[in-house]
């Protein structure tokens, strides 16, 4: 062994026993490694040493947790890394196949249908890696690995932290990616790479899968690089005329030299190689054939690079400026510093977003507030924070806010015991305005009250005893607060305005509002959900119609918003994660087998009519599974899909889809065998779920705002008319359900103050009639049409029925109970099987507590001019 692998030889003794090198490249050298303790062969990649120095330790290891989340049919996970002797290392599984490259080298081509498959099952994994915030920047045959002739894309362990290194990176030479397969913008070395970048690369890979070569080759890197710059690439066609015209229309506009020219999205790529009828936008030239606006743009350029031989020369981009685009990541929190959900929950993100406060528990199990740096892992405890609880930052960031022991206190960042702030009645939600005064509100008490640093409390504003206020929010300048009005069960959304102490009411129905510096007013809505409104800072008024940021964010149980968000846009929302998820086979006693082998983000399981197939929901993307062999293959990449549902023929597939805001269904076939189309959408209300009538001829859909929150209606496949209401109550109506026969519909609301199954006559929706005792959601009927499944908490229950003129509940039985099976109170997280006796279900391997980040999206609103 080389001198590097005896030394990790020895100080990875008691874990790894290296075997023998298996490749090396520009970044790293991989080693055919055993994993001592579950006997089991895997690749342990070593970074080179001077990648290691520019990269940095600690850097790696905080951006390898992230990309370790990563969990997806067509990516290849990480088992383990860390530093050992100055070296960096990463391990992943062993894949006992070959590479893209092994087989290019091999064949030089590939069947065309098969080189398209394999290019849509790369762009799943970049399209689910890049709403994660992850771009690859290295896509080439050599980073696909083959398993079973199925891709899997390896090295998302190292692009994260090379790319937060990338200024040093392009100071010593060095570039991450490879240059046939390089991006002009990533060969140029600009700061910013977006998913474009991927979308070229791949571009690339399919062009050589389809021609035998990559679109540009040359006798050194230099050349390359100026091929790229200045030149086209040859249509694919003229190299081989099976090739359709479609793909080679996709495949030529993947690899415009602009990327605004590019597909935006990795989802767009998949979605024009899967449509005939897809033109590109631009006309292919052959590959001696310079354009001229190309040439004007990136000659210079090019010819700079070859005359120095600098790949990572940066230049700021020109041209007219466009909007970062908006990113979602997820972080999981560790086992200490968990978040709770209780009184004293609440989270806060400084004006600045840098760092987040957070109501968690100690290694002890004790309440404690936490801090957290947005670009690190390990939360710090808060100075004297021990049972503190519903935090807030002060103005500038370098104080905290808290409740504890009966008071409001106060905690420097950096450190030093707590201060006592003043005397408060109880739990109350405070803010702290630029004046150093605190504003706090108590739910149980009339009005908004004020407090100085020096202790003494007045009546900021006063209110009558039928309505209390709460949830105050200081606003810029201290140009006001915006709060909530809680009278009798409605809460509305208000300002108080300082200069004049006017309450303002906004017209809304919401709670917990927060403003955001783009002009935008953040709230929950009625009906649970995470919603934007423009918003007005001098004249203090809210314009426009809401649109959805989230869904099912949680809701501490004093009635705050697990969310936070910064002046300048940053948004936190809080929940469970849901990375480490299988898909079993279950049945009615609780026991289970796997129906795939490997996890992921496993959601919304339906079983096609014969039981053959189940479509499911993973990371976004609609995939189908064959349940004998237990095989998976990507059926739609749309944007964010999820819930699909199977027409009574088995023939198609309909899911949500949720695209730039607005939320509404789409339907493709289960072969796959053309693109999807759109099926319903709604201008005015987002389409959360939809279920197809067993005739074929209507819908059930389920929406979100509106006249009630939550409601149902009925809509007729072959009529472009507005849809009929079936049940649009002020309450929640969830989880529509239809007998086989079509003659009843299940469902539950929570008009009682929690959710409770009832069933109705369809369509005419007749009396209801009540099936659970104790509460319950998400009702499936059984085959036979004699028999509802719901669950009630973490069980499943089973009740008999004897329909006729009216329902009968005959017995209730309690089939298993199983915490670890998730659940969806506003949707049926499992299916039953054809057969009756089994379910397709979802169990979470291990529960953390996870953070969703998203970055730029009010920013982007407001470039748009977008008025939300």
């Amino acid at each position: 062994m080389t001198e590097i692998p005896e030394r990790l030889s020895t100080m990875l003794a008691d874990r790894y026993r290296l075997e023998r090198e298996l490749g090396a490249g520009g970044m790293a050298t991989v080693y055919l490694a055993e994993d001592l303790r579950h006997d089991r062969k895997v690749a342990l990649k070593v970074l080179r040493p001077e990648v290691a120095a520019i990269i940095g330790a600690q850097r790696f290891l905080q951006e390898i947790k992230t990309t370790a989340n990563l969990q997806h049919p067509h990516v290849l996970g990480l088992i383990d890394s860390g530093t050992t002797d100055g070296q960096l290392w990463y391990v992943m599984p062993f894949v006992d196949g070959e590479s893209l490259r092994d087989r290019l080298n091999r064949e030089t081509q590939l069947p065309v249908d098969e080189a398209v498959r394999l290019a849509l099952e790369v762009a799943s994994a970049l399209d689910y890696a890049h709403r994660h915030g992850i771009i690859h920047r290295d896509i080439k045959p050599e980073n696909i690995l083959l398993q079973d002739g199925r891709a899997l894309v390896a090295d998302f362990g190292i692009a994260l932290a090379a790319s937060q290194a990338g200024a040093r990176m392009t100071e010593t030479g060095m570039s991450l990616g490879t240059p046939h397969y390089m991006s002009p913008e990533q060969a140029m070395g600009e700061r910013v790479i977006t998913a474009r970048s991927d979308v070229y690369a791949l571009g690339c890979v399919l062009y050589e899968m389809l021609s035998g070569a990559p679109p540009f080759t040359g006798p050194s890197t230099q050349a390359i690089v100026g091929l790229v710059m200045t030149r086209d690439p040859a249509p694919l066609r003229a190299q081989r005329k099976t090739i359709p015209l479609h793909v080679e229309a996709a495949t030529l506009q993947a690899l415009e030299k602009l990327p605004a020219d590019r597909f935006e999205s990795a989802a767009e790529f998949s979605a024009a190689l899967g449509n005939s009828g897809f033109t590109s936008r631009s006309t292919a030239v052959g590959a001696m054939r310079v354009a001229p606006r190309a040439v004007l743009r990136w000659l210079p350029w090019g010819l700079l690079l070859v005359a120095i031989g600098i790949i990572g020369f940066r230049q700021a981009w020109s041209g007219a400026p466009r909007p970062t685009p908006t990113q979602r990541f997820s972080i999981q929190l560790p086992e200490h510093g968990r978040l709770v959900d209780e009184d004293g929950s609440g989270l806060d993100l400084s004006p600045d977003g840098e760092l987040l406060v957070y109501t968690g528990r100690d290694s002890t199990g004790r309440r404690f507030l936490f801090l957290r740096p947005i670009d690190q892992l390990d939360p710090i405890p808060v100075p004297g924070g021990g049972e503190g609880a519903l935090p807030f930052f002060a103005p500038d960031g370098q104080s905290v806010g808290f409740v504890g022991n009966g008071a409001l206190m106060r905690s420097q960042v950096a450190g030093g015991l707590p201060e006592f702030i003043c005397d408060v009645p109880g739990y109350v939600t405070a803010t702290w305005l630029e004046r150093d005064v605190v504003v706090f509100a108590n739910g149980a008490q009339p009005g908004l009250r004020q407090c100085t640093m020096a202790g003494q409390v007045t009546t900021l504003v006063a209110s009558d005893s039928a309505e209390s206020f709460n949830f105050p929010h200081g606003l810029p300048g201290d140009r006001g607060v915006l709060f909530t009005i809680h009278r009798g069960s409605t809460d509305r959304l208000a300002v108080l305005d300082l200069r004049t102490r006017a309450v303002k009411p906004l017209g809304i129905l919401g709670t917990d509002p927060r403003f955001v510096a783009t002009g935008h007013l953040v709230y929950t809505g009625p009906d649970g959900v995470l919603r934007a409104v423009g918003f007005d800072l001098e004249a203090l008024t809210a314009a426009g119609e809401s649109v959805v940021l989230a869904e099912g964010v949680p809701i501490g149980r004093a009635g705050r918003t697990q969310m936070a968000v910064s002046r300048a846009g940053l948004l936190v929302t809080a929940g469970e994660s849901n990375a480490n998820r299988v898909l079993e086979l279950v049945n009615r006693g609780g026991g289970a087998q796997r129906l795939l082998q490997q996890s992921a983000v496993f959601q919304d399981p339906r079983f096609s009519p014969d039981g053959r197939k189940l479509a499911v929901t993973v990371g976004g993307d609609i995939w189908m599974v064959d349940v004998g062999r237990g095989e998976s293959t990507l059926l739609s990449a749309d944007s964010l899909a999820s819930r699909p549902v199977w027409t009574s023929d088995g023939r198609r597939v309909g899911y949500v889809r949720s695209r730039a805001g607005k939320v509404g269904l789409r339907i493709i076939n289960a072969d796959g065998s053309a693109p999807a189309e759109s099926l319903l959408a709604w201008p005015d209300l987002s389409l959360w779920e939809g279920l197809f009538t067993p005739d074929g001829r209507g819908l059930v859909v389920r929406t979100v705002g509106g006249v009630g929150s939550r409601d149902l209606w009925w809509a007729a496949l072959d009529s472009a008319d507005r849809p009929v209401g079936l049940l649009t109550s002020p309450s929640d109506e969830i989880s529509p359900a239809l007998s086989p026969d079509g003659r009843w519909m299940a469902y539950a609301s929570n008009e009682s103050g929690r959710y409770q199954i009832f069933i109705r006559s369809f369509p005419a929706m007749g009396a209801r009639y009540p099936v659970s005792l104790d509460g319950g959601t998400e009702p499936m009927w059984s085959p036979s049409g004699r028999e509802l499944i719901y669950r009630v908490g973490p069980t499943m229950m089973a009740a008999e029925l004897r329909l006729g003129a009216t329902v009968e509940v005959i017995r209730r039985t309690s089939l298993f109970t199983n915490p670890d099976y998730e659940g969806d109170p506003t949707h049926a997280g499992y299916d039953i099987a054809p057969d009756g006796r089994h379910f397709a279900m979802v169990r979470r391997l291990s529960g953390a507590s996870l953070l969703t980040v998203t970055l730029h999206w009010f920013e982007n609103a407001a470039l748009q001019g977008v008025n939300p």
